[in-house]
């Protein structure tokens, strides 16, 4: 007769990498918020400017920062999306960055 062995609950370790680890090629995105001191049409024009959007283009993403109170203007690298970001910041809007989701 054999004696039973007592062998430890074995539990799947538990993941403390943060998401940033495990999908490095997720790429950032700049936003761009809604204030109260840029006129709509200075928006516009600074997203025709610094991106190169259509007047289309730049008047949807204007209408999202203003009525959604943000929006989404550009994506890529994080190193590329600082920079824009610096640029905007340097037109006077309130731009910030951050993981895509």
């Amino acid at each position: 007769m054999s004696t039973p062995t007592l062998q430890p609950a074995v539990r799947p370790a538990e993941d403390t990498e943060t998401d940033e680890q495990h999908d490095p090629d997720r790429p950032w995105v700049t936003i761009v918020w809604n204030d109260p001191i840029n006129l709509m049409n200075y928006v516009t024009h600074v997203f025709m400017k610094v991106f190169g959007y259509s007047k289309e283009k730049a008047t949807e993403l204007m209408m999202d920062v203003h009525q959604k109170g943000r929006a989404v203007v550009s994506s890529g690298p994080r190193e590329r999306m600082e920079g824009d970001t610096a640029t905007l910041h340097g037109y006077g809007l309130w731009a910030t960055i951050q993981r895509d989701s």
